[in-house]
């Protein structure tokens, strides 16, 4: 792990990742952070948010024009994401639910290190609202 001083405010951004299944973006956890700690600078919450995603404890979901947000990988656990079009919203997708990729339909000799898988469309909420009426 790259974080060797374990600091309050840094405990206190892994709290509130571990307690958030939302998928935050900086200014949100910087926001929940402040609540317990209100001096903590929005600077902090980037560095340690930095040394986290290259410690391997959080992933980041990016979108051209939009923050960058935060998976914080609980207790190991190894799913996709479902990303609504309309409102933004992510959703976990259980890995295991879906098939596997055999080997031979990689390329020879390649090593996978990492596997993101991201299913683009609408939510049930944003679908409702895009359909027309009847």
């Amino acid at each position: 792990m790259t974080m060797v001083r374990q600091t309050r405010q840094r405990q206190a951004v892994i709290e509130v990742l571990r307690a958030s299944r939302a998928h935050p973006d900086a200014a949100w956890i910087h926001g929940q952070v402040r609540q317990s700690l209100p001096s903590v600078s929005l600077g902090t919450v980037y560095r340690t948010l930095d040394a986290l995603v290259r410690d391997g404890v959080l992933l980041t979901i990016e979108r051209a024009g939009q923050a960058t947000r935060y998976d914080y990988k609980h207790g190991g656990e190894y799913h996709h994401h479902a990303v609504c079009r309309g409102c933004g919203a992510i959703f976990d997708v259980d890995a295991a639910a879906l098939p596997t990729i055999p080997a031979a339909a990689l390329p020879a000799g390649f090593a996978v290190t990492e596997v993101r898988l991201e299913f683009m469309g609408m939510c049930t909420a944003c679908a409702a609202k895009a359909a027309p009426e009847s």
